[in-house]
């Protein structure tokens, strides 16, 4: 390549498209909970990344929870309907909205795709202009019969679909929706928060880790489809090999009393360390020998990509859009989901071969990089809330 020709890196600034003219975009996010998981996660990245000056937005969360919490806390207009009659929420969804005038209606997780579809009707019917409808499909997990028939019937009327994998996009067709324009864009890593972030300095202390431990960790929230079952039974085998081993396991769920109950059954209790939710999540990454994540199924696996943001090597499950992240052997290690003697063969090779787990660390953390920051999400979502009110001015002009 001649001198005169710069590489390109497009996470090294922020992409920048010119505002729509003729006010704000008003944007309303729909939130089907607002516990913790991967899809609040977006959109706290997304509401406090949009650009002010550009648009308006505001959060509606159908169930109060600590991401609630956390978006006020960062100065984002929140309303919590916590309506569990579907056709109750979404009159009250409709009614909170009125008054905004959103031009574009942004649901995230099923119930949410659900409520604000059929509340951006609702504003249509009582003689609002009806926003644009963008739904965000986060989640892997296969849906009841009934649920995708209610899908297959709202898709129609929803002006844009956003997958995350694209895993999901296949999984979307399996169930028979049809009737959108598709748009993937995958999750992207906060690269201020995770790439130049020191270890947590407290985690051997307040968890009495010897300081010559090599810590295993899995981020993720404690659910049955998460696999953590199947990493504590691999847990005996990395310890026979590793006897420095010690495995963290970070989250809040359901689970946690069974998977307890695991280790000590497998008495494996005294290297396993279950932290509970934690706030400082970049420097505990940070600080972690090997990050794993053993899915079952996974819509993209945000906290695959952060570990990599942080050079840390990682182990995941070969399911759902974890493969589009991840070229085996090249920028991390797959494995198959539910496969206990294969998970423990992988960290143990990490644990035992510091090199090559430091080239997968280094071409995991390029890869991030390149292709997942956080600019390249929230710009291609920017740029379909532009189209949309732009659609919408422009009939609105027509209709005058």
């Amino acid at each position: 390549m001649g001198a005169d020709h710069a590489i390109v890196e497009p996470c090294l600034e922020k992409p920048f498209h010119d505002p729509v003219i003729g006010g704000r975009v008003r944007v309303a996010q729909v939130m089907a909970t607002g516990t913790n998981g991967g899809a609040q996660e977006h959109v706290y990245s997304l509401v406090t990344r949009l650009n002010p000056e550009a648009y308006d937005v505001r959060v509606i969360s159908l169930t109060h929870g600590s991401s609630v919490r956390r978006l006020q806390k960062a100065g984002i207009d929140v309303t919590v309907i916590d309506e569990p009659d579907d056709r109750l929420a979404v009159a009250a969804v409709a009614e909170s909205l009125g008054s905004f005038h959103p031009e574009v209606i942004h649901n995230h997780m099923y119930r949410a795709e659900v409520v604000g579809t059929r509340a951006a009707l609702l504003l249509g019917e009582r003689g609002c202009q009806r926003p644009a409808v963008i739904s965000t499909v986060h989640s892997s997990r296969i849906r009841c019969v009934d649920d995708r028939e209610q899908l297959r019937q709202l898709t129609p009327l929803i002006d844009r679909l956003i997958v995350v994998s694209k895993a999901i996009e296949r999984k979307i067709r399996e169930e028979g929706r049809f009737g959108a324009p598709v748009s993937l864009i995958y999750n992207g890593v906060d690269l201020q928060r995770y790439n130049h972030q020191q270890p947590c300095c407290t985690l051997h202390d307040e968890y009495h880790i010897p300081e010559d431990a090599q810590i295993v960790g899995v981020v993720a929230r404690l659910e049955a489809e998460k696999g953590h079952r199947t990493l504590i039974d691999a847990w005996p085998d990395v310890l026979a090999a590793v006897p420095n081993a010690w495995l963290l396991i970070v989250g809040e769920g359901s689970e946690r009393d069974a998977l307890e109950a695991e280790a000590a059954t497998l008495g494996v209790s005294e290297r396993v360390v279950f932290t509970g939710r934690r706030e400082d999540m970049p420097a505990v990454t940070a600080a972690l020998d090997v990050a794993v994540l053993p899915s079952y199924r996974e819509a993209q696996g945000l906290s695959v990509l952060e570990a990599m943001a942080l050079s840390r090597p990682v182990v995941a499950s070969r399911v759902g859009g974890i493969p589009e992240m991840i070229e085996d052997g090249v920028s991390g290690l797959l494995v198959p989901p539910n496969d206990c003697t294969a998970l423990a063969a992988a960290i143990i090779r990490l644990l035992k071969d510091h090199p090559y787990a430091d080239m997968l660390a280094r071409r995991g953390h390029d890869l991030v990089h390149d292709r997942f920051c956080i600019e390249l999400m929230v710009d291609s979502i920017e740029r379909l809330y532009d189209e949309a009110a732009l659609r919408l001015r422009a009939s609105e002009t027509v209709a005058r």
